[in-house]
């Protein structure tokens, strides 16, 4: 067998690892066992979509400048998950968690999330960042790709909360370990 490099199986190890991320994702307990979630894997020309969809948001809509940062820092993904979910409601008998008095009065809000759907939600992505951790893949779950996904449909319509988690193999996480300054041209 010739020699083998990490470098030359990274991107290969980066993407067999985020697909274990979506399993794991996907088989996370759900209320009730109503399952609500999206989730799929960006490659390269996915993230630069999503990164420039944020450059985007911050010139025309005003978002903070860390948008822009981020923007600049997915860029550096080998990979990005991204996790949504819808927010229909759970048909409880007795709830009210979403402050609306049961699950028909919350329909007349449907843009009202279910209280379970955020949880549900938060569950998968805690699986899945695990499966990143146990295979000591860099990740960070942003809200900011996540926005930028909605506003692209990347999703679906449906899909209302999102979050994108971009992963990396490198010297140092570049989703943690950044120079804010310098990744904003202010150095």
């Amino acid at each position: 067998m010739p020699i083998l490099f990490e470098q030359d199986i990274r991107e290969k190890t980066v993407l067999e690892v985020a697909k274990k991320m979506m399993v794991s994702a996907r088989t996370a307990p759900k209320a009730r066992g109503v399952d609500n979630l999206e989730i799929a894997l960006f490659g390269k020309n996915e993230i630069k979509k999503v990164s420039d969809k944020l450059k985007k948001m911050v010139k025309q809509d005003g978002v903070p400048e860390f948008f822009l940062r981020d923007s600049i820092n997915i860029l550096s993904a080998d990979a990005m998950i991204a996790i949504g979910t819808k927010i229909s409601p759970l048909e409880l008998s007795y709830c009210g968690m979403c402050g609306f008095a049961n699950c028909d009065e919350k329909k007349t809000h449907p843009e009202h999330p279910c209280i379970f759907n955020t949880g549900d939600l938060g569950i998968a992505i805690g699986s899945a960042v695990s499966v990143a951790m146990d295979n000591r893949v860099d990740s960070r779950v942003m809200y900011t790709t996540g926005l930028a996904i909605i506003k692209l449909g990347m999703l679906g319509k449906e899909v209302k909360i999102a979050y994108g988690i971009p992963l990396s193999v490198s010297a140092k996480n570049p989703f943690f370990d950044r120079d804010n300054e310098k990744l904003l041209g202010k150095k």
